[in-house]
């Protein structure tokens, strides 16, 4: 990780701390706080999302609030800067949860979100064309997409979990995808249960790493449900991630993990996850490592 990288989620620590210092909900403080690193093109999330094979930047987002557990998301959105806010808007403005696609980057311009410019980068080289059929052959398909994602590690997804003072979670998440993702791909990110979860009775969780890994076992609402059984937030996510190794080859993958008392777990997989947390004294504490 870069100290650009760690300076920038301290500053998007602080913007959602000092939200719900003043009072704000844990639902506009996981926004501000995504928006901050999507604004930044340090991370893979909004102008910093990658380019798809075809040249495009095709994003993906989404943002629950525990106390309801109303839920929005975006897939496929494209020339958004703030996908998480789009995603806040399909939460509170429609009777839906996920919108895809050009729907979702028209529904975006309706409510005149700020927009990125056109990629000015055509399809893909050669090499990465190669590079991208490589990762899909039915030949080992998900070691390619592994390797392809320890290649990536300090481009991750963004999110976010954070408790207000009435005692109300939430989550957000993030991402541009996967490096040499074909078109169309949709990984955990914009799913509720995989990517991410948030239940002011339980907890609230927010997730990075391979999606596909992610999916299959629809992390995020695991590690909600043990902390419903009982658990602590680092047991739970222990559990879940221990199990996520031992089933699936190659399991990479990260979490942020908030219970309703305020206890918390980061833990991950992969050798780093660019983290932190910020509590009642307001001076954020950032990290590449935890365990």
């Amino acid at each position: 990780m870069t100290p650009a990288q760690l300076a920038c989620l301290a500053d998007a620590l602080e913007t959602g701390h000092i939200l719900l210092q003043r009072g704000g909900t844990a639902t506009t403080a996981v926004e501000a706080t995504i928006k901050v690193m999507e604004s930044s093109g340090l991370f893979n999330a909004g102008i910093g999302a990658h380019l798809q094979l075809d040249g495009i930047r095709r994003m993906d987002a989404s943002i629950m609030e525990g106390r309801t557990l109303r839920a929005g998301a975006v897939a496929g959105i494209e020339q958004v800067c703030h996908p998480i806010s789009a995603a806040r808007l399909v939460m509170e403005k429609t009777a839906h949860v996920l919108l895809v696609g050009k729907h979702a980057t028209r529904f975006a311009r309706h409510f005149k979100l700020e927009r990125q410019p056109l990629s000015r980068r055509g399809p893909a080289s050669p090499s990465k064309r190669n590079a991208s059929r490589e990762a899909v052959t039915a030949t080992g398909p998900q070691h390619r997409m592994l390797q392809l994602y320890q290649k990536m590690l300090g481009l991750e997804t963004v999110g976010a979990v954070a408790l207000d003072r009435h005692g109300n979670l939430a989550a957000g998440s993030s991402t541009g995808g996967i490096a040499f993702m074909l078109p169309g791909r949709v990984g955990d990110t914009p799913l509720i249960g995989c990517g991410l979860y948030a239940d002011s009775e339980a907890g609230a969780v927010s997730m990075t790493g391979l999606g596909e890994i992610i999916i299959r076992l629809a992390v995020a609402k695991e590690i909600v449900d043990r902390m419903t059984g009982g658990a602590s937030p680092a047991t739970a996510t222990r559990l879940t991630l221990e199990k996520l190794v031992t089933r699936i080859e190659g399991g990479a993958a990260g979490a942020l993990v908030l219970a309703p008392d305020g206890r918390f777990a980061i833990r991950h997989t992969t050798p780093r996850m660019c983290a932190g947390h910020c509590g009642k004294t307001g001076r954020p504490v950032v990290a590449d490592r935890f365990r």
